[in-house]
């Protein structure tokens, strides 16, 4: 017989009313379950971002990556007959130049896309957000600068001059 506060094995047995719970097997069962499903659906939406999607090309910076969406390709192909096709790929100018930052944007980014390609749920054509056009402004700039520092300086309070403004299609002439 076991002594008072003693299992059989010598431990101590739990107290009644301690708040100490022991797991049911239909408890372990479903939790083994819910755990298993999790890993499913993990395990298949990265199966498919990185082999029918080629979510795999949107780590490396080259631009036919881009034109994996149908929706991109007029995008593509106006960058190939652009006057930076020979200079410049995609991410030099829609991502910032800080590895973080890139791979920041380019993760909102493919989400932002994944989603809005999968249901349908985008603008024909596609427009550029706000963020995104401050980022290649941002670029426009830092390759450009000695060229436009004077340009589009502005007076003091005011608001300086778009570059795509006048160049809406240097990137990508349609």
């Amino acid at each position: 017989m076991a002594e008072a506060g003693k299992d059989d094995g010598g431990q101590p047995a739990p107290v009644r009313g301690s708040g100490t719970r022991l797991a049911s097997p239909r408890s372990i069962a479903l939790g083994g379950l819910v755990l298993a499903a999790l890993i499913g659906v993990l395990v298949g939406a990265g199966g498919y971002t990185f082999v029918y999607a080629k979510g795999g090309s949107y780590l490396t910076d080259d631009p036919r990556a881009c034109a994996n969406c149908h929706i991109m390709q007029g995008q593509y192909d106006g960058w190939m007959q652009s006057s930076h096709h020979h200079v410049a790929t995609c991410n030099d100018c829609h991502t910032p130049e800080h590895i973080i930052a890139k791979y920041f944007t380019k993760a909102n980014n493919g989400l932002h896309h994944s989603i809005a390609f999968t249901s349908g749920n985008f603008h024909e054509p596609i427009h550029i957000k706000k963020r995104n056009l401050a980022i290649t402004e941002e670029r426009c700039r830092d390759c450009h600068a000695a060229v436009v520092e004077a340009m589009v300086a502005g007076a003091p309070g005011e608001e300086p001059v778009s570059c795509v403004r006048c160049h809406a299609d240097v990137g990508h002439r349609h």
